[in-house]
């Protein structure tokens, strides 16, 4: 398979930042994106809403439907998972991408804090990952992609905000139990996680403000890196735990300066994400 021409994304969190990068990116094949977020009226610290994206994905090539879903409520997903089924004919493609982060430690951290990282991250991927698999045992080249970590068992992952470790890997375990379970239905599920720092409102808000989002990676490099691999096989591409640049490097790619969102930096400035 070589572009995705046609073919249904349903991306969760695609208002803004990586999922709209990818469905952007997705939009230049002339896909078609159910814009899965909650996002309906502007936010005063956030950028975009689904209707904004949904703008700048049809400006792209692509068909866009917005649609509010909040990933812990399961109804909303029904309900948002079969309209877009009904508009578009079906499901092809996954991607888990909402996501919530909090990186305080085990004794500052709220639990109204721990329980909505946990709702959103492996709740809600695991809720939109089982309301799919209907639509995606009828697709062609059926794919699922979280937005998590590889699954590093260290304690210097967990030490110092052991609530989001787990939240975050809550979702790589999806694709790590998941790919097996479904690997018989050519549904493939992976993962895919950032080598540096990504210029998102995340990293702007809650990481490290701007001295971080100047020596970060912009979202194009995880749009490119997803869709890759959203192209590949997926009855022999499945249960891999992907960085964007090895994606990108082994299709041949060896110059990632066009990534760095201040291009004055060298590449050795850039800040390595924290869980790799």
């Amino acid at each position: 398979m070589s572009d995705l021409k046609g073919k249904t994304l349903f991306i969760t969190g695609a208002s803004r930042g990586i999922g709209l990068a990818i469905a952007k990116r997705a939009a230049l094949d002339g896909a078609n994106i159910a814009i899965a977020a909650k996002t309906a009226e502007p936010h005063p610290k956030l950028p975009g809403t689904i209707y904004t994206a949904a703008e700048e994905i049809r400006a792209a090539g692509g068909s866009a439907l917005p649609l509010v879903v909040d990933v812990r409520y399961e109804e909303q997903v029904v309900s948002a998972m079969q309209q877009a089924a009904e508009v578009y004919g079906g499901i092809d493609i996954l991607v888990n991408n909402a996501s919530a982060i909090n990186l305080s430690s085990t004794e500052t951290i709220t639990m109204k804090t721990y329980d909505l990282m946990h709702d959103i991250n492996t709740r809600g991927t695991f809720l939109c990952s089982k309301l799919a698999i209907p639509f995606l045992r009828k697709a062609d080249n059926a794919h699922v992609l979280n937005l998590s970590a590889p699954l590093n068992m260290e304690t210097r992952w967990f030490q110092n905000h052991v609530a989001y470790t787990m939240a975050k890997f809550g979702m790589s375990m999806c694709v790590l139990g998941m790919s097996e379970e479904f690997r018989s239905a050519g549904i493939a599920f992976n993962a895919l996680w950032p080598r540096t720092a990504i210029a998102t409102a995340a990293v702007g808000n809650i990481v490290g403000g701007n001295p971080i989002i100047q020596r970060s990676r912009t979202v194009e490099i995880m749009a490119d890196a997803a869709y890759v691999m959203l192209t590949r096989n997926s009855h022999v591409f499945t249960g891999n735990f992907c960085v964007d640049q090895d994606v990108l490097q082994a299709e041949g790619i060896s110059d990632f300066s066009k990534y760095r969102f201040n291009p004055d930096l060298a590449e050795e400035e850039l800040v390595p994400d924290f869980f790799i």
